[in-house]
């Protein structure tokens, strides 16, 4: 049976990345911790694939939105920085990406992937999770679906938002909106 994780402590993870600035170098939930920094963790299932660059790019070009929230982003796959790096050097007209805002890590030994419980064994690729987690290391927010439906940028904001608020925000609660009450 499942375990839960939300509310829990993270597991805590470092691994290889692709910086944005292109060069070699590693991501650590304990470096965002140590600088005050929210995480947002999303695992996707392969580089070079269809429906990855879609939300990879679009991650990416609000970027600076999750910046001003205090959240670092990161994105995770089980293929290597070298994959990374070549899908990252292609531009998006042909299905590359392009640069990209934040890190691009690499779970080649698939651990970080199991441990957040995404990881497919038989295929050695992680499902759709994406994972927020508080600067003191506590995962606030998970959610897991289906390979072939990317996520919404928008959606991702608005829970960030949401739990830095600290209050009970209701069903459609929207930044700027008042939390209820108790």
């Amino acid at each position: 049976m499942a375990e839960r994780m939300v509310g829990k402590q993270a597991p805590r993870f470092e691994m290889k990345a692709v910086l944005p600035n292109g060069d070699f170098g590693t991501v650590s939930l304990e470096e965002n911790m140590r600088n005050g920094k929210w995480t947002v963790l999303f695992f996707y299932p392969l580089d070079f694939t269809f429906v990855c660059p879609t939300e990879i790019t679009a991650i990416s070009d609000r970027y600076d939105e999750f910046a001003d929230l205090d959240a670092a982003v990161i994105g995770v796959s089980t293929d290597s920085v070298y994959s990374h790096k070549a899908w990252i050097n292609m531009p998006r007209t042909e299905n590359g990406l392009g640069e990209i805002k934040y890190p691009l890590a690499a779970d080649t030994n698939h651990q970080v992937s199991r441990d957040y419980g995404v990881l497919i064994e038989e295929e050695g690729i992680a499902l759709r999770g994406l994972f927020i987690i508080d600067p003191e290391g506590e995962l606030k927010y998970a959610v897991v679906h289906h390979n072939n439906i990317g996520r919404d940028v928008d959606e991702v904001l608005r829970v960030l938002q949401a739990l830095q608020t600290g209050g009970l925000c209701p069903a459609n609660w929207k930044p700027g909106q008042k939390t209820l009450e108790v």
